[in-house]
């Protein structure tokens, strides 16, 4: 099975031995994280030296909502760490996980960031920025409904619209005007296409730069992430990045978040980790290591990320983008987007 495998090539990367994680003493806790380790494994390593509670964790890049199924009632995970939006869904739509009542988790996390029912909790926000060539295009004041207008005839590059950062925005368009007008719209962006969607987000910054074409959408924290590698920094360097939609109603937003597993052996330690990662100190290291921004409104982000300016995000309730993701998916397919 693909997922299996992934674990297994994977290695299970795990601060401790699965052996150990299933005999775990009373102040331990698992932690299933599909976040890479240079990023949380500092934030864990503070927890355990401010609360003594040991974080075993098991990173993995697909699987992890299939492998806790698999497990059940036996499953030793207690958080479940994500990297977007719709890996929180999955959790949820699998009944994984469960709900947290928690003043601090309520309080450091914006109700727009958090589900209703309290199954989930975002951590950080990125925005679906548009890149612009500082060489042909210059900086755009736009918003996405924009890229469907014949200005923007064979100048845009994007990934695959089935990717979950697509699929999001494209949900987004939908709660704001419906089926209908979203369809026209993916229509028009496709048609003003440069080349047949590909790549990364990264991969399309490097195509602005190289002139396949002259704009290009991608999350805000790759912007960050090119200009720190050697390799990329002039990617980068090509471009303008615009937050759309500044005048009316803010740049669309996606997020990483967290959950409680649903068999959590350790809940009380469980809850302690989430309402810690939802703290001060656990959001400016989100902040100045992925150059995310932080969900909880008095954190700063990191000074490379502030130096891109201020910006109007969408108000949008993030939950509302797991109401319309099946719409999404349909339009796509309708209008055959990445063919």
């Amino acid at each position: 099975m693909k997922s299996l495998k992934s674990f297994a090539l994977l290695g299970l990367a795990a601060v401790s031995s699965m052996g150990s994680i299933t005999a775990q003493a009373a102040d331990d806790l698992t932690v299933y994280s599909y976040r890479q380790a240079f990023l949380v494994e500092p934030i864990l390593e503070q927890f355990t030296k401010d609360t003594g509670i040991k974080v075993n964790v098991v990173f993995a890049k697909d699987g992890i909502a299939e492998r806790i199924a698999r497990e059940g009632r036996l499953s030793p995970a207690d958080v479940v760490l994500t990297s977007d939006f719709s890996r929180l869904m999955e959790l949820v739509e699998k009944d994984l996980v469960v709900d947290v009542k928690s003043d601090t988790l309520s309080s450091n996390i914006p109700e727009q960031y958090r589900s209703p029912d309290n199954d989930w909790y975002a951590l950080t926000m990125r925005v679906r920025n548009v890149y612009s060539s500082k060489e042909r295009v210059g900086k755009l004041d736009l918003n996405y409904e924009d890229l469907a207008s014949e200005q923007y005839k064979g100048k845009i590059c994007t990934r695959s619209f089935k990717h979950p950062y697509n699929i999001a925005l494209v949900a987004s368009m939908i709660a704001h005007h419906g089926e209908a007008e979203t369809k026209a719209w993916l229509e028009g962006v496709k048609a003003n296409l440069a080349r047949k969607p590909q790549g990364n987000d990264r991969a399309q910054v490097k195509a602005v730069k190289e002139g396949l074409c002259d704009v290009a959408i991608g999350n805000s924290y790759y912007f960050g992430k090119m200009l720190t590698d050697p390799k990329q920094k002039s990617w980068a360097d090509a471009v303008y990045i615009n937050f759309p939609n500044q005048k009316n109603r803010g740049s669309h937003i996606n997020v990483s978040g967290m959950a409680l597993a649903k068999f959590a052996p350790n809940k009380d330690n469980a809850i302690k980790l989430m309402e810690f990662l939802s703290s001060d100190v656990a959001q400016k290291s989100y902040a100045e290591v992925n150059m995310e921004y932080p969900v909880k409104a008095d954190v700063a982000p990191s000074e490379m990320v502030a130096s891109w300016g201020s910006f109007k995000a969408d108000d949008l309730p993030i939950y509302k983008l797991a109401e319309n993701h099946q719409a999404a998916v349909k339009l796509l397919d309708e209008v055959k987007f990445d063919l």
